[in-house]
């Protein structure tokens, strides 16, 4: 089942164009179904094989998540075999996954916000990037692996604008605000004090040790990434600095980065923003995606309410 694997994983990065993060989790849920199968052969596995390979995800206490996400990953997987002619039938058609509950993401308000943003204090290489970050997340609601990729040619100050490389390496404009832009100038010569090679080229946010830092288990150990500089941020070191910040303001602890893109979304549809605005602005391929922040506007709705009917 090996070579099968390779092939595919091949088709994603070469074709598909697929995220790393989508190729290693791929290749992670593929080779937990050949375990499970063992020695049969992939020509041989039915419909049979599969559901008892999902029960065998349930009876490891599999989040449902995690079991929708490996059967988006085998659908793909044997309807690329199908088309290659490596397979005469798909023992996924028919299969359905299980029913995802939806939840409601969590986000900050605007004054837990305004309280986050303004705890860095920018007077040392630390400070004024660790605000810098802040403020960007917020002003542009990337995600935190578009933040990492970011680089000081990406940052355009007179446009007002910020080079983003999103899933798949999709290439967007995202607007940014002059509070996040003079957070970056007021970082860039920290940043070259750090030791940062150069002031106009390069990657925007450091790591403090200035050298390679190790990378947790699924994250990338490509050789794309082996040819990055070592002193780059990584997400999990994102994750560290919000944590501080939000230990330092006294705010509720399950805000993770990607909280603050969430805030963002909210803030700008409780502000009047219409959906399809914020879809372009957060990179959503589709509307799906970004509708469930149209139940966070509950303020924006009370608003209209109390405005609008007789009786409110």
């Amino acid at each position: 089942m090996e070579r099968y694997i390779d092939k595919f994983l091949s088709y994603l990065k070469v074709e598909k164009n697929s995220s790393l993060h989508t190729v290693i989790n791929y290749s992670v849920d593929l080779r937990d179904l050949a375990d499970f199968l063992g020695d049969k052969p992939l020509e041989q596995v039915d419909v049979i094989d599969i559901r008892k390979f999902l029960v065998h995800l349930r009876q490891r206490n599999f989040q449902k998540a995690s079991i929708a996400r490996k059967m988006a990953c085998l659908r793909s997987f044997f309807k690329f075999l199908c088309r290659e002619g490596l397979r005469k039938d798909n023992p996924m058609v028919g299969l359905v996954g299980p029913k995802i509950d939806k939840k409601l993401p969590i986000f900050l308000s605007e004054d837990d916000m305004s309280k986050l943003l303004d705890t860095p204090e920018a007077i040392d290489f630390i400070g004024s990037r660790d605000k810098a970050i802040l403020e960007t997340l917020y002003s542009t609601g990337i995600r935190v692996s578009e933040l990492v990729g970011l680089r000081v040619e990406h940052i355009d100050h007179i446009a007002g604008v910020v080079r983003v490389f999103g899933k798949g390496k999709k290439e967007r404009l995202a607007p940014i605000g002059d509070k996040a832009l003079r957070a970056i100038k007021h970082y860039l010569p920290e940043r070259i004090k750090a030791g940062a090679k150069d002031h106009q080229r390069g990657p925007l946010f450091l790591n403090k040790h200035n050298r390679r830092v190790t990378r947790e288990p699924g994250e990338d150990h490509s050789a794309e990434y082996k040819k990055e500089d070592p002193r780059k941020l990584t997400d999990r070191g994102v994750r560290d600095i919000l944590e501080k910040y939000i230990r330092i303001a006294s705010l509720r602890h399950d805000i993770s980065p990607h909280s603050l893109r969430h805030s963002f979304a909210t803030h700008l549809l409780n502000r009047g923003a219409d959906l399809r605005s914020v879809q372009e602005l957060l990179g959503h391929a589709n509307l799906s995606t970004t509708q469930i922040y149209t139940h966070l506007s509950t303020e924006r709705l009370k608003n209209v309410y109390d405005q609008a009917h007789p009786r409110a």
